[in-house]
């Protein structure tokens, strides 16, 4: 279970970017070039206020490239949305709570809580993270 005080001990996205040493010119182009929607956004805030995302990563994971950059255009300038990132290797009690099959330490991870740190969902590897928050704000 991630606590509030653990998930507070995560990276914030600037500061994911500065430790970045692969994939970060991409990252950032990625990131500038996501097509983000007044509907995506509508479907972000409908998840409520105080939203927390958690995520697992690391620099080097092609399937973080497919899917984060958009993430963090969407969240970017968001009041009430807080951003954390886990390294997979350096974080292992993060990750091994999100284990694929409860054996494998696939990433990047995604997972999206209320301001009382409720899971309200997880994406896993190379999903569609800004599709699936409309199915999810729907619900």
């Amino acid at each position: 279970m991630i606590t509030a005080a653990r998930f507070a001990q995560g990276m914030t996205l600037a500061e994911y970017l500065d430790q970045m040493r692969v994939n970060k010119e991409r990252f950032v182009r990625f990131m500038r070039e996501a097509a983000i929607g007044d509907e995506d956004r509508e479907a972000l805030r409908r998840l409520g206020p105080g939203l927390r995302i958690l995520i697992v990563t690391e620099d080097w994971c092609g399937d973080a490239l497919y899917s984060f950059p958009a993430l963090a255009r969407l969240v970017e300038g968001e009041p009430g949305v807080e951003v954390r990132v886990f390294l997979r290797d350096k974080s292992p009690d993060v990750m091994d709570q999100y284990l694929k099959r409860g054996l494998y330490r696939t990433i990047p991870v995604f997972v999206f809580f209320d301001e009382r740190m409720n899971e309200l969902a997880r994406f896993m590897e190379r999903q569609d993270v800004v599709s699936e928050l409309h199915t999810l704000s729907k619900v």
